[in-house]
């Protein structure tokens, strides 16, 4: 336990840096670049705030998977990680992923058969394949984490 405990600060940070980091994005850059998409191409202005919209959803499920880390490196400091309580913070981590490769489908079917460049498509659909491992991996995590819990719970009860 004593290496996890020594992660747990450096990722903090990271974390922390990475919120930081993704405020004046959602607030400021993706608008902005819309913005702008909207007044050089006027062709492709209808998609600004739709656009704008769904980055902004993607990166809100970002941050809600970031705050959620957090509760549960603030369990694994604290040798409380093995209770229910983590699995509502999981489940926040796995439903987050799950609306952002919702929103990413939808994304891929409206773009993915309008566009005439195979690029697009090939991306959005890597994406959608690379978000599926993850939101499966922690579906997993989840499991492991609620056989751990049941079994530390049991050998509570027998002590």
């Amino acid at each position: 336990m004593f290496t996890e405990h020594r992660a747990v600060a450096p990722l903090r940070v990271f974390l922390v840096l990475l919120f930081v980091v993704l405020v004046p994005f959602q607030t400021l850059s993706l608008p902005g670049q819309f913005a702008h998409m909207a007044e050089e191409s006027p062709d492709l202005a209808y998609l600004r705030w739709p656009l704008t919209a769904v980055t902004v959803f993607w990166v809100v499920c970002v941050q809600v998977v970031i705050v959620a880390t957090w509760k549960l490196l603030t369990m694994v400091k604290k040798d409380r990680i093995f209770s229910d309580a983590s699995l509502v913070w999981v489940d926040a981590i796995v439903w987050a992923i799950v609306a952002a490769w919702v929103v990413l489908l939808g994304v891929f079917l409206y773009f993915g058969f309008k566009a005439d460049d195979p690029g697009l498509p090939v991306l959005l659909f890597l994406m959608l394949t690379g978000i599926a491992v993850v939101g499966l991996l922690m579906v997993v995590m989840r499991a492991l984490l609620r056989q751990a819990t049941t079994l530390r719970t049991d050998m509570e009860a027998v002590i």
